[in-house]
């Protein structure tokens, strides 16, 4: 059973930046697809960033350039990177383990980002 732990969300201005951690536990991050997602005020989940077993990452449309996403083995971590804030990137943060067709079965329990405009 993989448990992910979730942290670094906060009140930041738009255009500041933030970085979010995923420290797990009972399984290694590089043996999944860590995936980062967030969910909006208005209940939209939405996939912002992955990361695969072999280092390869896919990040969406409305976060690409902005959002990097990273892993420490050693620490069994991984990282989300936010720059550029916008307000409407205002959400509670999750990591999540998964397999490469995108089914996800571990997953945090969040941590909010909340970007003032």
């Amino acid at each position: 059973q993989v448990q992910l732990v979730e942290s670094g969300g906060g009140v930041v201005q738009a255009g500041g930046s933030l970085k979010l951690s995923c420290a797990a536990s009972g399984g290694t991050v590089s043996a999944y697809t860590m995936g980062w997602f967030r969910q909006t005020p208005d209940n939209q989940r939405e996939l912002v960033a992955r990361i695969t077993s072999g280092g390869g990452t896919g990040y969406a449309d409305s976060v690409k350039g902005r959002f990097t996403i990273s892993r420490d083995i050693a620490k069994n971590t991984v990282y989300l990177q936010l720059s550029s804030l916008k307000p409407q990137d205002t959400a509670v943060y999750s990591c999540a383990a998964g397999n490469p067709t995108g089914v996800y079965a571990y997953w945090g329990q969040g941590t909010q980002v909340t970007v003032s405009s």
